[in-house]
């Protein structure tokens, strides 16, 4: 038996939220549940996405077994047909017009995703869905793919604001010693946490020796290389991230001289514990290098699995031992920082105020 959930909710709902790639909702609807709700997602004819409740009025079966038929939503029990504002539109041998309707969500398709508000429709707006250049721009290559993590999405948040870890976690791929050693600085910056490492005459690690090859720069050569992790509401984390030749400027250096991207992840809540975890790496080098791009892409693949093995586990843990409170270093200021943002987001949906 499912119960309803009874706490209040751990993310905010009046924003955006990644729900989906185009690819997902080919032919066929989708459902998917983001921030507690219960979604299907289709596109009619004309080629735009809708999003409803995935719930059938007539018995509650779930909209997402059906069809799309002449951009209505076809019941797969009964054969209701549903209407993209959430009306019941026509049923065989039965008149179901008067039927109450369901909840739609407003849905916008841009930077190569589909975007979900699961709050108040009347104050959703395009117009607060954060600018990405990287997904619109012909000077910019991306790749990336999409897990499901079974905890809790501020945990993820959490792992990618304090990328220390990196060097236990991923110490065949993107780890390193000096990523313990260098400084960390996290700071606000307008509406977002941003969190700073620099690691100066240093050698780079595998996965960045093969994007230093990629560039057409040297891979064993010494290198300054930097992680800046910006995280923005309602649940985004935007890591710049690279490596340049020793002296060349860092981060500042010429393209030439450099091999440096955006790590994105988009984090959405699915429940308390569990999320969808939209990752991928869009980057200013070699852009028309497909070959590139995959390979880039299964080494990201392979790093995030390694993460959501640790997730999983500490999300286990924390479930089986409430009652331990967890310690804070310098290392976890752009975490707690993100999600002292969060907390302030949600307290202002409730009319409250946070000190």
């Amino acid at each position: 038996m499912i119960e309803a959930r009874t706490t209040l909710p751990t993310w905010p709902t009046n924003a955006w939220y990644v729900a989906c790639t185009p690819g997902e909702i080919v032919g066929k609807p989708l459902g998917r549940q983001i921030c507690g709700e219960r979604m299907v997602f289709y596109r009619k004819g004309n080629g735009d996405a809708v999003a409803l409740e995935n719930f059938c009025p007539h018995r509650g079966a779930p909209l997402s077994l059906g069809f799309v038929r002449d951009d209505l939503l076809v019941c797969g029990y009964h054969g209701l047909a549903m209407g993209c504002k959430g009306q019941s539109e026509s049923m065989p041998g039965q008149k179901v017009k008067g039927f109450p309707p369901i909840r739609s969500f407003p849905v916008i398709e841009r930077y190569g995703f589909i975007w979900v508000w699961p709050g108040d429709a009347e104050l959703a707006s395009r117009e607060k869905l954060h600018h990405l250049e990287w997904g619109e721009s012909d000077e910019w290559a991306y790749g990336g793919g999409l897990y499901h993590i079974k905890c809790d999405y501020r945990l993820m948040i959490d792992n990618l604001m304090d990328l220390t870890h990196e060097t236990y976690v991923h110490s065949s791929s993107i780890g390193q010693k000096e990523i313990d050693e260098a400084p960390v600085t996290t700071r606000v910056v307008g509406d977002e946490i941003h969190t700073s490492r620099m690691m100066n005459g240093v050698k780079a690690p595998p996965f960045w020796q093969m994007a230093l090859r990629g560039a057409g720069l040297p891979a064993e050569a010494t290198v300054d290389r930097w992680q800046i992790c910006r995280f923005s509401l309602p649940s985004h984390v935007m890591i710049e991230v690279g490596v340049a030749l020793e002296g060349h400027g860092g981060c500042g250096a010429d393209k030439a001289k450099k091999a440096s991207s955006i790590v994105v992840d988009f984090i959405t809540p699915e429940t308390e514990t569990s999320h969808w975890y939209f990752w991928g790496m869009a980057r200013q080098f070699a852009i028309h290098d497909d070959a590139l791009t995959r390979q880039i892409r299964e080494g990201q693949g392979k790093i995030f699995s390694e993460d959501l093995d640790m997730l999983e586990q500490q999300q286990d843990n924390l479930i089986r031992y409430p009652e331990r409170r967890l310690l804070k270093l310098n290392i976890d200021a752009g975490g707690v920082r993100s999600r002292m943002m969060i907390e302030r987001a949600i307290a202002a949906e409730r009319g409250e105020v946070l000190e």
